[in-house]
């Protein structure tokens, strides 16, 4: 099969690839804690399948993920690796500034990391199409699933929730331990929400603390908010096809169709 993976290739086939195409996606997500039964890598994992399912269809290129988020409230179990936002502004940057030098000039960058990704990704995507001179697309999968979420009867946005592991259950079945889950159903919350299918929402949105996740975990013996034993690896394909369908629909708006 066709690789669409930019590590893949020799400059000489970029250069190549560059003279039809100035498309590149750019994968983000996150190494954090998603319960004891469920990757660290999840939010990466889930933004790389979705770049990889559109490459297919399309011959854009996927840059290499990038496997680290802010995570600060996820500290609270081990393996969580954090990276300050202001840092993470720079990475992006550089990323896409190094990229457009050799002619790529259309960015979607993929947000694996839900909420907590998004106003740090928003203050880089600014900044280099203001200085560089480029375009780039901010693309989540909590707003482009809105539809087919209450096709599926998905609860709820939280984290470990059955959204993701169902979206996990179909890309990688083999690092989730369904067994091992236990529910936490997300409490109701006057006039703040954070989910985009609930007209509701007010994207007022703080990370959460360390001893909040923690007294979390003392409730509930782990630290995750949902319903993850409602996943399937059925609504999980339903849902990731869903997702492909959308960026492949975003990647053909940039090349003008």
């Amino acid at each position: 099969m066709q690789t669409f993976k930019l590590e893949q290739q020799s400059w000489k086939d970029v250069a190549a690839y560059l003279e039809s195409d100035n498309r590149i996606i750019l994968p983000i997500g996150s190494t954090e804690q998603h319960g004891a039964f469920a990757p660290l890598g999840t939010d990466t994992y889930v933004a790389k399948a979705i770049a990889e399912g559109a490459a297919q269809e399309t011959g854009v290129l996927v840059a290499p993920p990038l496997w680290f988020g802010w995570s600060p409230h996820h500290l609270v179990k081990p393996g969580t690796i954090s990276i300050r936002a202001e840092i993470l502004i720079e990475v992006l940057s550089d990323t896409i500034g190094s990229l457009a030098v050799h002619g790529f000039e259309n960015f979607v960058v993929i947000n694996g990391h839900r909420i907590v990704n998004i106003s740090w990704m928003q203050i880089a995507a600014e900044r280099v199409q203001r200085t560089l001179g480029v375009k780039v697309v901010l693309f989540d999968p909590a707003y482009m699933s809105k539809e087919v979420v209450a096709k599926l009867d998905f609860g709820s946005i939280g984290h470990g929730e059955e959204i993701e592991i169902s979206h996990m259950c179909h890309c990688h079945p083999d690092l989730i331990r369904l067994d091992e889950a236990n529910d936490n159903p997300h409490p109701e919350t006057p006039l703040y929400r954070l989910d985009p299918q609930d007209p509701r929402d007010t994207l007022c949105y703080v990370p959460a603390t360390r001893e909040g996740l923690q007294q979390v975990f003392d409730r509930t013996g782990d630290t995750i908010t949902g319903r993850p034993s409602l996943a399937t690896r059925e609504k999980g394909r339903v849902y990731h096809d869903h997702l492909v369908g959308r960026l492949v629909q975003v990647l053909e708006l940039l090349a003008g169709k």
